[in-house]
């Protein structure tokens, strides 16, 4: 049976850049898994801790990095375990831009699971992937696997090939 969501794709290709939406989409991310056991080092312009709830907040220019993932923000909260012997989870606000080499992403928000390797971001989040861009209201990364799932009035250009 022919599938006419083939014949658009098909047509779209053959006559270049045509956008498509959608309201999912899985891509891959990043070239190399990552490892989450990989210490996390973080620079901002001033570290505020609250020995209360066992949280740390950096703000102004942070950049996070782990292995070959680079995250950066204006602010970013750490949250450790009940235990306080490990950080549980990042959520980062402002200007996010999460570098996962070839690919980045840029949103309003994130929140990375350092366990599991994921991270969500929300809020006009766009994924560069070389010329192919995909936009969405959320991404959700395993850096681990190399892949991600864009959500939420997902919108892309296929390119053509260029010779």
């Amino acid at each position: 049976m022919f599938d006419i969501r083939v014949a658009f794709v098909c047509f779209a290709m053959a006559i270049g850049s045509v956008p498509v939406s959608a309201q999912e989409a899985q891509v891959a991310f990043g070239s190399v898994e990552a490892d989450p056991s990989l210490p996390v080092e973080v620079t901002s312009e001033t570290l505020n801790v609250n020995q209360e709830n066992g949280s740390a907040e950096f703000v102004g220019n942070v950049i996070v990095i782990q292995g070959e993932m680079r995250l950066t923000a204006e602010r970013v909260l750490v949250i450790y375990n009940e235990d306080r012997s490990a950080i549980e989870r990042m959520e980062a606000t402002e200007n996010v831009v999460l570098v996962s080499p070839p690919d980045a992403a840029e949103g309003d928000w994130a929140e990375y699971t350092i366990d599991s390797g994921v991270i969500r971001m929300r809020g006009n989040v766009l994924l560069t992937q070389g010329p192919s861009i995909i936009s969405g209201d959320q991404m959700i990364a395993n850096l681990t696997s190399g892949t991600a799932t864009m959500s939420g009035r997902v919108k892309t250009i296929l390119q053509q090939g260029q010779n």
